[in-house]
């Protein structure tokens, strides 16, 4: 397949409301993940590793942060005089039309702007999750079985099923069922205890897209989300595939992370701190792009070991340029960009969003700060999870958030 006539169409204006409160002033894809980067630069640097770069990223919500990041961190890794972009679009509110219904009705808006590229395929992807895919291969198989429809697939523990569209195949990796989101699944067939879960990533034919989003887009009872609507109409009418992830990762495990909730958000971060993360952000191979810094490096300062003195230092933690760790220490933690911590301070099992300011003796443990946050002189986050509650978000894992310019 000529990859200069795929079109790519990432889907990247939810709400993300269970991420909330990191949500309430930016979408979901622009929320920081790792220190450096933002949820949808792991999207991103797939398409650019697998040499797509023609992307339109459809986006609604809080939408500001999002293409500030497109506009300032990416545009310089496409160029126009190849006929290369990756471009922002809202919703165009053509006669009749209003905010973006579901999944399959944010592309239909936009079917206008697929048409104009006139391309051999459309690639859909979701821009709020973690991993790493050569869409290239995907791409191969869908030409290869001369797909209508191929459905990005992986396996997930059947316990989960509740939280995923779950697909059958028959021998050929032919969907020959789907379920959204059932209560109970059944296994792989050698594989038990794991069932075929959809990524939200999908490969169409251009002109069965277009005839399939019209058909959706006039049929009232329809959620118009690809899910629940698109892929148990073409099963059985359309030839629709499953292509199984294959990951550029290279971990004994696949890695593929929908970071949905605030729980699932923290754990994936704090994978990231371990000796042997399982998600590898290292492999020159296939790197992980982000949003250029201006940033002087992070400085660590006062050494006085002794009873009583002060120490900055920081141990199993990622540190971000222009961070001062100034006598104080972080331990397995994720510091942003312009993070400071001051005398005495301690942040353990954390993640501070940029510019978080921590006051002199401040105690922080198993918590999420958010930008611009400044916590005072001597207060403890995450030691008296009642007394928390009274002022931020606390999940059901004991999860400290403290939202974004939040005055404490």
């Amino acid at each position: 397949m000529d990859l200069s006539r795929v079109l790519v169409v990432v889907l990247a204006g939810g709400k993300g409301q269970r991420l909330d409160p990191l949500t309430r002033d930016r979408a979901k894809p622009a929320v920081p993940f790792g220190g450096v980067y933002r949820i949808i630069d792991f999207t991103l640097s797939n398409c650019l590793n697998s040499m797509l770069r023609k992307v339109l990223v459809l986006v609604q919500y809080r939408s500001r942060s999002l293409n500030s990041h497109i506009r300032d961190g990416w545009q310089i890794n496409f160029n126009p005089a190849l006929g290369e972009f990756l471009e922002a679009l809202p919703p165009q509110h053509a006669a009749g039309e209003q905010w973006y219904l579901g999944t399959a009705d944010a592309v239909h808006q936009n079917l206008f702007a697929v048409e104009e590229e006139r391309p051999e395929a459309v690639l859909v992807l979701a821009g709020d999750h973690i991993y790493k895919m050569d869409y290239r291969h995907m791409l191969r198989f869908h030409e290869e079985r001369q797909a209508d429809l191929t459905v990005g697939a992986v396996e997930v523990p059947c316990s989960e099923s509740s939280s995923f569209g779950i697909l059958k195949v028959d021998e050929e990796a032919r969907i020959v069922g789907f379920q959204e989101k059932p209560a109970r699944a059944p296994s792989v067939p050698g594989h038990p205890g794991m069932c075929l879960a959809s990524m939200g990533i999908y490969v169409f034919r251009p002109d069965i897209m277009g005839r399939v989003l019209d058909e959706d887009a006039a049929d009232a009872n329809s959620h118009h989300d690809f899910g629940k609507d698109i892929i148990p109409k073409m099963v059985g009418r359309r030839r629709v595939f499953a292509f199984s992830f294959i990951d550029e990762n290279r971990k004994e495990s696949k890695y593929w992370r929908d970071v949905g909730t605030i729980d699932a958000y923290y754990a994936a971060n704090m994978d990231l701190v371990s000796v042997s993360p399982m998600l590898n952000l290292y492999d020159p191979t296939w790197p992980v792009r982000n949003a250029p810094q201006v940033a002087p490096p992070p400085k660590f300062v006062f050494a006085q070991e002794h009873p009583g003195g002060r120490l900055g230092i920081a141990m199993d933690s990622l540190v971000s340029s222009g961070c001062i760790v100034s006598g104080g220490r972080a331990q397995n933690s994720i510091l942003s960009p312009f993070v400071r911590i001051n005398s005495y301070a301690e942040v353990r099992d954390s993640i501070l969003f940029e510019h978080v300011n921590v006051g002199r003796h401040a105690r922080i443990r198993r918590a999420i700060i958010d930008k611009d946050v400044t916590i005072p002189e001597g207060m403890q986050i995450g030691y008296d999870l009642e007394s928390d509650r009274k002022q931020f978000t606390v999940t059901e894992n004991g999860i400290v958030v403290i939202s974004k310019r939040q005055t404490i």
